[in-house]
């Protein structure tokens, strides 16, 4: 049996003049824990210190913002765009794409390690394992938006969800297969069918795993590549993999019938991760040692 989603207020705190919706939040939380977790591994790093890092979360914080919302809105979303071009800095309505943030990032990473006059992957390296957090709060904030549902499933999986944000689609679908009716609940007037909480296998998989990952691989000394490699992999697979159950993008024709957006653009980072990593270990070079 589905269980219908909560339908949280998006607005956290309303103090009247000043609202602070829950995706926000989750982006303080996300900047928060990056700058903490940087901080941390400055205690077992002797070519990163506390204040490189201040520097290092700011970069980084504005290269997802910048990226992520451009990105939206050019691989998603670029038709609102042209029709009104104000819909870009409208970000509280939601709408960041990983693919643009994760490219804001890297052009940040490669300010900071021009700044500093580090190797770019050094830095990257550094900071990687910092990030799979920022897309747990992400996803979460998702959720509680009821955004980026997943894909409607007529299985009987008790974690189902019944998400009334997705009333029009779940309508459309009706009209093209009334078949659908037999999993079909009457919610506060709407037909509503059960779909994959798809947001939250990404913050489980992208989040708390690529985390867990990340976290103990590089705790001890890989060669130069080695760790942002490993996150390519550990986000490509994964977002490949929850892909199959999220609801693919309004307008967008699947590739081969099957393939979605987010898929297309994980696989570049799937090929690179592999390359980095057989480099990794070809060159072998250590940026630091244990002590």
């Amino acid at each position: 049996m589905a269980i219908t989603h909560p339908q949280i207020n998006p607005v956290a705190l309303d103090l009247g003049v000043i609202q602070l919706h829950w995706y926000g939040l989750m982006y303080l939380l996300a900047f928060g824990m990056a700058y903490f977790l940087a901080w941390y591994r400055t205690k077992s790093r002797t070519d990163f210190t506390a204040e490189m890092v201040s520097d290092l979360v700011f970069f980084g914080s504005v290269g997802v913002i910048l990226g992520g919302r451009i990105g939206y809105v050019i691989l998603y979303n670029f038709g609102e765009f042209i029709a009104n071009p104000l819909y870009l800095f409208r970000v509280w309505e939601g709408g960041m794409s990983f693919h643009g943030g994760f490219v804001g990032v890297l052009l940040a990473m490669w300010y900071f390690a021009y700044k500093y006059k580090k190797a770019p992957f050094t830095v990257l390296d550094f900071i990687a394992p910092c990030v799979p957090t920022g897309l747990l709060f992400g996803r979460i904030g998702n959720f509680i938006n009821g955004e980026l549902w997943g894909r409607v499933s007529t299985s009987d999986i008790s974690h189902l969800m019944y998400f009334p944000q997705a009333a029009n689609a779940d309508f459309e679908l009706l009209q093209a297969n009334p078949a659908l009716q037999s999993v079909a609940t009457n919610i506060g007037g709407y037909l509503l069918l059960p779909r994959h909480p798809s947001q939250l296998y990404q913050a489980a998989t992208e989040g708390v795993l690529l985390f867990i990952l990340l976290w103990w691989f590089s705790s001890k000394p890989r060669p130069r590549y080695a760790v942002s490699a490993l996150f390519l992999l550990g986000y490509g697979i994964s977002r490949f993999i929850t892909e199959f159950f999220r609801q693919p993008d309004v307008g967008y024709e699947l590739i081969f019938g099957w393939m979605s957006k987010g898929q297309l653009y994980s696989l570049p980072m799937i090929i690179f991760g592999i390359i980095l990593m057989v480099m990794a270990y070809q060159k072998r070079i250590y940026d630091w040692k244990q002590a």
